[in-house]
């Protein structure tokens, strides 16, 4: 137990086992701070990800919980595999030298604001100072055990909640701007699928029936964990498609993840197969959180992709699946910001704090971000109008 203000102290936990027994219902609004996620990490993070928990506590009294996560970014290829000029593997080698291993305060998994729940009994203020000294801790945990922290991070807040960090603790942090959160919000006058479709202007709604009338070969099934397990090959490598293709990687999925997943949600877990002829060409993945559902990992074939338009036809199938459930919003990250926002996803700007701890390297941090930081142009777009 490590003491901070009179009456506040903070204890960090390597696993899900040793919760105080009230973990839950400070964590009872976000599923991805519950005891059965935060469990599925301990079961199955990336090979390169060590995950820590942090309670907060006020005369001994569970008040707070976050998530903490340690990366060793030296055995992934964080630039992709898209590009192997000079440029890019100069990057590689100062990446892995200069900042490779890093702990991030919050979820390097997810997009949004996962980092943290308080109760009303703190200030949120104080809360974010006790992650701040838990951070300190972790990081002379991890030298005792031969790992030199880097870079420390605090990911994915609300632009709203910037002031949060306006305190001489944070002086030395940059504050920076990643790609926006997706967020497709549902019109309380959409009750099905159709209703959706009728509000779309006519380029979109053409759109939506060119994607439709592309996958007429597709059947789609939700999978139970039997069939997870089935095509667990198959799963792995549509996955892997994907993520060795994107911009830019901190870590690659371990082979258990979705029967980890499935296993211990349920319900709360739903996996979707795509099929022709039984043979499995594409999956996605969505996790109910209260009012929201969030878009998870998915995997395809790049040959059905292009000729089925079968992530496109995925994004629809999320988006009738969330209003026949009278979802609120449908979480779907960063990432294919344009082909999200042309079916109605609208970009939410989140900030994140980043410190290197070589103070000179620290006073290059603006200039090395945004040279490491992938470039993404996009245009938005309103399917509505």
């Amino acid at each position: 137990m490590y003491f901070l203000k009179p009456n506040l102290t903070f204890q960090t936990y390597s696993s899900t086992k040793n919760f105080p027994t009230d973990w839950d219902l400070i964590a009872s609004n976000n599923i991805f701070l519950s005891q059965d996620y935060l469990s599925i990490l301990e079961k199955s993070a990336p090979i390169n990800m060590v995950c820590f928990f942090i309670g907060i506590f006020e005369k001994e009294k569970l008040v707070g919980v976050s998530l903490a996560q340690y990366i060793n970014l030296t055995n992934v290829n964080s630039l992709g595999d898209r590009d192997h000029c000079f440029k890019t593997m100069l990057k590689n080698f100062i990446f892995k030298r200069l900042i490779s291993n890093v702990l991030i305060i919050g979820n390097n998994m997810l997009t949004g604001q996962n980092c943290y729940q308080f109760s009303s009994q703190i200030k949120v203020t104080d809360g974010i100072l006790a992650l701040n000294e838990a951070a300190k801790e972790l990081k002379i945990q991890l030298r005792k055990q031969n790992h030199k922290i880097h870079l420390t991070v605090f990911k994915d807040f609300l632009k709203t909640k910037a002031n949060l960090f306006e305190t001489p603790n944070f002086k030395s942090y940059y504050r920076f701007n990643t790609q926006p959160n997706m967020v497709f919000p549902i019109k309380d006058s959409w009750h099905t699928i159709d209703d959706y479709i009728s509000d779309l202007t006519k380029k979109y709604r053409d759109q939506y029936k060119r994607a439709r009338k592309k996958a007429d070969a597709i059947t789609k099934r939700k999978l139970p964990l039997s069939e997870i397990e089935k095509y667990h090959k198959q799963i792995n490598q549509l996955y892997l498609n994907v993520a060795q293709n994107a911009p830019f990687n901190t870590f690659y999925l371990a082979e258990n993840h979705f029967e980890e997943f499935k296993s211990t949600l349920k319900d709360n877990f739903l996996f979707y197969g795509y099929f022709i002829d039984e043979e499995l060409i594409g999956f996605n993945t969505l996790i109910k959180n209260h009012e929201d559902i969030d878009t998870y990992f998915l995997g395809y074939d790049e040959k059905h992709q292009r000729n089925k338009m079968l992530y496109l036809n995925m994004l629809y199938d999320m988006i009738g699946y969330s209003i026949n459930k009278k979802y609120k919003r449908i979480i779907f990250a960063r990432t294919a910001l344009e082909i999200k926002s042309s079916v109605g996803a609208k970009p939410i700007e989140m900030i994140g704090l980043i410190k290197h701890e070589n103070y000179f390297l620290n006073q290059l941090m603006a200039k090395s971000f945004a040279y490491f930081e992938p470039k993404i142009a996009w245009q938005e777009r309103n399917p509505f109008q």
